[in-house]
């Protein structure tokens, strides 16, 4: 597709996840005809070489934090005069930030498009050999935050669990909580670990009626490095892929009630 200039305006692009090969040649066309190009870099996270690619599919790019993300003022008054392009790893609107740009575009009477791009969760879960159908509501495992815990996550868990329900768990990329640096993404030890935390939490708590599971007993997929040439699958009880070594983001699925077919899928992924 050729490249022509785009029209003013935000123009939220996904990029697809990890390897710009993923990326759609009407995203990299409306990318090189923008005026100005921002990648967004703490919802998700392109690896290095991704990056230094980046710039010879679709031109010189400038990072934006959250800040910049969150209070867009300055991003929006770009966009009234001249086509301004927001990169974001996967696809756009699989986050509420940017849900909200497109809202704070109407207010201000700022032009708005979205490209989308394939996302990191559905590839996930096609890669998992797990149904699509039998998934339930997805988490975001947090880092905790101080002496604050918050078992929501591992209660979403049981629920879907209860309801026999596979969980796509994603892993928080920032320890800190504000999104003003680069993401240090939570590795498979610090997740189980964390679930563990939760679920003694749960056992202390009488109040909220709950039973504390042992998470490391949990049959577990660990997902690393989806959509790039490092990308790695491996399953076991989350005891066992807790210790899995190497990869850079990572997603855990916790299956429910697997199917004979699910079983099968599940063993031929579990590492010799």
């Amino acid at each position: 597709m050729a490249s022509k200039e785009a029209p003013p305006g935000l123009w939220l692009i996904g990029i697809g996840p990890g390897d710009l090969g993923h990326m759609t040649e009407r995203a990299k066309s409306i990318a090189k005809g923008c005026s100005k190009r921002y990648l967004e870099g703490y919802t998700a996270v392109l690896p290095k070489d991704q990056e230094d690619l980046l710039e010879v599919e679709v031109g010189a790019w400038e990072r934006l934090m959250r800040p910049s993300v969150e209070d867009p003022e300055n991003l929006l008054e770009e966009a009234r005069e001249k086509s301004v392009a927001l990169l974001v790893v996967g696809d756009p609107m699989q986050a509420t930030t940017h849900i909200d740009l497109e809202a704070r575009c109407m207010e201000g009477d700022v032009s708005f498009e979205v490209v989308p791009g394939m996302s990191a969760t559905s590839l996930a879960v096609s890669l998992s050999g797990l149904q699509s159908y039998k998934f339930g509501r997805q988490v975001t495992l947090p880092y905790p935050y101080g002496e604050y815990l918050a078992t929501s996550p591992l209660e979403m868990i049981g629920t879907n669990r209860k309801n026999g329900l596979h969980t796509l768990v994603l892993l928080d990329l920032d320890p800190t909580g504000m999104g003003f640096d680069l993401p240090t993404p939570m590795n498979p030890q610090q997740a189980v670990s964390i679930l563990e935390r939760m679920s003694e939490r749960v056992r202390e708590d009488e109040s909220e009626g709950g039973v504390a599971p042992d998470v490391r007993e949990w049959d577990g997929i660990l997902l690393s490095d989806v959509g790039t040439s490092r990308q790695r699958v491996s399953s076991g009880t989350l005891g066992e892929i807790s210790v899995s070594e190497g990869g850079y983001v990572h997603t855990l699925i916790i299956p429910s009630n697997m199917s004979d077919n699910e079983k099968d899928a599940f063993r031929r992924r579990k590492e010799p």
